[in-house]
């Protein structure tokens, strides 16, 4: 057999299976969203996104977001909802839905996930300390500095104390 059609078998085959995988995935069709009204080529994309995101928590959350934080809460928090309802919700899926309900202005429904996150997962010296920041930069220093506290009693970890330190001047934390 001649090596330069071993050569070019190989390679038609990589690309043929290169063009199967990515038919799995499933381009984003132009026409979905170009020359669309915006809320409706956002729907086209999100749409898409879903199908994207499979059965990924943190995937959907993102999904979720957009929907949210987009003027479309229903469809958020229908997505948030689905992530969350199993009977043990993964303290980050809590944590990432509270990080768009505070990015949303809605500091007592993200607190209460905040919390029920950490309540979750003691340990997480980033979280307590995200968290902190969030308490301060909504008038709690009390339990602000508690909570840097227990952070830093874990872990002396660049970003809790950069999400602490962002606080006191009224930045948000880095995600």
């Amino acid at each position: 057999m001649n090596a330069r059609f071993v050569v070019a078998a190989v390679l038609l085959c990589a690309f043929a299976a290169g063009e199967a995988h990515a038919g799995k995935r499933g381009g984003v069709p132009v026409e979905s969203y170009q020359n669309r009204p915006e809320k409706e080529a956002a729907e086209a994309l999100l749409q898409q996104a879903m199908v994207q995101a499979d059965d990924g928590s943190w995937e959907r959350i993102a999904v979720g977001r957009v929907y949210y934080l987009g003027g479309m809460k229903d469809k958020g928090q229908a997505i948030f909802d689905a992530v969350l309802s199993t009977r043990k919700p993964d303290p980050s899926d809590l944590f990432r839905v509270a990080r768009v309900y505070r990015e949303a202005g809605e500091w007592p429904k993200a607190k209460a996930l905040f919390d029920k996150s950490i309540q979750l997962n003691p340990k997480d010296e980033k979280g307590l300390a995200e968290l902190g920041g969030y308490y301060l930069m909504n008038g709690d220093r009390e339990t602000a500095e508690a909570l840097f506290a227990r952070s830093f009693a874990l872990e002396t970890e660049l970003w809790a104390t950069l999400s602490a330190a962002g606080a006191y001047l009224g930045v948000d934390t880095q995600e």
